[in-house]
Protein backbone atom coordinates (compact mmCIF):
# COMPACT_ATOMS: atom_id res chain seq x y z
CA UNK A 1 0.00 0.00 0.00
CA UNK A 2 1.40 3.71 -0.81
CA UNK A 3 2.42 5.60 2.42
CA UNK A 4 -0.66 8.77 1.68
CA UNK A 5 -2.95 5.04 3.18
CA UNK A 6 -0.44 3.92 5.28
CA UNK A 7 -1.61 3.52 9.54
CA UNK A 8 -0.52 5.91 11.20
CA UNK A 9 1.62 5.04 14.50
CA UNK A 10 3.26 1.46 13.03
CA UNK A 11 6.14 0.70 12.53
CA UNK A 12 6.34 -0.08 8.53
CA UNK A 13 8.34 -2.07 6.21
CA UNK A 14 9.59 -0.47 2.83
CA UNK A 15 8.26 -3.06 0.58
CA UNK A 16 8.99 -0.89 -2.80
CA UNK A 17 10.55 1.87 -4.25
CA UNK A 18 8.24 2.86 -7.40
CA UNK A 19 10.94 5.70 -8.83
CA UNK A 20 13.30 6.06 -11.48
CA UNK A 21 17.11 5.85 -10.60
CA UNK A 22 17.49 9.60 -9.25
CA UNK A 23 14.60 9.62 -7.05
CA UNK A 24 15.67 6.22 -5.46
CA UNK A 25 19.12 7.79 -4.79
CA UNK A 26 17.74 10.40 -3.18
CA UNK A 27 15.55 8.12 -0.87
CA UNK A 28 18.67 6.22 0.03
CA UNK A 29 20.06 9.71 1.33
CA UNK A 30 16.92 10.38 3.25
CA UNK A 31 17.31 6.66 4.64
CA UNK A 32 14.30 5.17 2.53
CA UNK A 33 15.50 1.76 1.29
CA UNK A 34 13.80 -1.26 0.56
CA UNK A 35 13.92 -3.19 3.93
CA UNK A 36 14.16 -0.44 5.92
CA UNK A 37 12.03 0.74 9.05
CA UNK A 38 9.72 4.04 9.05
CA UNK A 39 6.75 5.36 11.13
CA UNK A 40 3.95 7.43 9.55
CA UNK A 41 3.56 9.77 12.05
CA UNK A 42 0.68 11.83 10.17
CA UNK A 43 -0.92 12.06 6.33
CA UNK A 44 -3.11 14.94 5.85
CA UNK A 45 -3.83 15.68 2.37
CA UNK A 46 -1.88 12.84 1.20
CA UNK A 47 1.23 14.29 2.70
CA UNK A 48 2.87 12.41 4.55
CA UNK A 49 5.66 12.84 8.07
CA UNK A 50 7.71 9.69 8.52
CA UNK A 51 9.59 9.09 11.51
CA UNK A 52 13.20 7.53 9.49
CA UNK A 53 15.61 6.03 11.55
CA UNK A 54 16.47 9.09 14.35
CA UNK A 55 14.88 11.87 12.25
CA UNK A 56 11.04 12.90 10.73
CA UNK A 57 10.76 13.78 7.02
CA UNK A 58 8.10 15.25 5.28
CA UNK A 59 6.85 14.03 1.78
CA UNK A 60 4.44 15.49 -0.25
CA UNK A 61 1.67 13.01 -1.83
CA UNK A 62 3.53 12.60 -5.53
CA UNK A 63 6.95 11.59 -3.69
CA UNK A 64 4.78 9.63 -0.92
CA UNK A 65 2.63 7.62 -3.78
CA UNK A 66 5.88 6.49 -4.84
CA UNK A 67 6.79 4.51 -1.77
CA UNK A 68 4.88 1.24 -0.90
CA UNK A 69 4.56 -0.90 2.27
Amino acid sequence: MPLPIAPAGEELTVKKILADEKNKRHFENLGITIGSKIVVMSAVGGNVILKVKNGRLALDRTQAMKILV
